[in-house]
């Protein structure tokens, strides 16, 4: 790729930014840099029109992300970076676009953007370090703070994966292979659909998987259930997912037989056969008092 093609957005080549600013990858904050700015505009279309729409973005890195989001028409970008060896090269996109970056220097893990987003959607994109992925991804969907309010304060989510994890996400009853408590979840709250995959040569240091975008899209009104009776449902019957029904979810309640009927499932199913609507139904019995 030419040096023109990597400068478009009128600031310097990314490999010239890392360089600059000693910004080799950490493998113990799960780094890894996205330099392909083609690539990068490719994840920020595939968030739909920026618009109008603040962005939250998780480990920004040298930015190529943030670029393309603020080259996309992105009204604002919050990038929170806990490497403060990135903050310099950030401050230096944030001058070049001003008044639409804020950059929060913050662990993402527990951290609450919602005070910083002001009024209209907001959108996360993000190219998420692998560490914390899942971690962040089930606390956007309210699993750490067992928040039943819905629909969430964002709109949509487009971030990036291992395609293990990704295949995780979309996987219902039909996926017994991938099929779990974070399918559950996701399938539940989200409409998840991975959009497309990158190599393991597009990024630095390459990692040794091959990566997957994910969109997902909060359903306006799941069926209601407490997401803390899902969670307990969820990680019994997949805790023993080889047994039976009857068996597993013993660990969440001294009466399985009881549960299953109020819920109408039979007792010798496993836990990969079972649809979210059907761990919706384990979830409401057990709030009912069906174990």
């Amino acid at each position: 790729m030419s040096h023109d093609a990597l400068s478009a957005d009128g600031l310097p080549p990314l490999r010239e930014v890392v360089r600059r600013h000693g910004l080799e990858p950490k493998k113990a904050l799960g780094q890894n840099f996205l330099f392909d700015l083609n690539l990068t505009g490719r994840i920020a279309r595939s968030a739909g029109a920026l618009d109008g729409v603040t962005v939250v973005e998780v480990g920004p890195g040298p930015g190529g992300l943030t670029r393309a989001l603020l080259a996309a028409g992105a009204k604002r970008v919050v990038a929170i970076e806990r490497d403060p060896r990135a903050l310099p090269a950030l401050a230096e996109i944030a001058a070049h676009y001003p008044g639409k970056l804020d950059v929060i220097d913050a662990d993402a893990v527990g951290f609450d953007p919602r005070p910083l987003v002001g009024d209209g959607p907001v959108r996360i994109v993000a190219n998420l370090p692998y560490n914390v992925a899942t971690v962040l991804l089930t606390g956007w969907l309210g699993a750490d703070t067992r928040d039943d309010t819905w629909p969430p304060w964002w709109e949509s989510a487009t971030l990036m994966f291992q395609r293990e994890v990704a295949e995780r996400i979309v996987a219902d009853e039909g996926d017994r292979a991938n099929y779990g408590r974070l399918g559950v979840l996701c399938g539940w709250r989200t409409q998840a659909t991975i959009l497309f995959d990158v190599a393991p040569s597009a990024f630095v240091p390459p990692p040794k998987v091959t990566s997957s975008i994910v969109h997902l899209r909060p359903r306006p009104e799941p069926l209601p259930c407490r997401i803390a009776d899902l969670e307990r449902v969820t990680r019994a019957a997949f805790g023993q997912r080889r047994k039976m029904l009857r068996q597993s979810l013993k660990a969440a309640t001294p009466d399985p037989a009881r549960l299953l009927a109020a819920a109408g499932l039979p007792e010798t199913a496993r836990a990969e056969e079972i649809p979210v609507a059907g761990f919706v139904a384990l979830a409401r019995a057990l709030e009912a008092g069906g174990s």
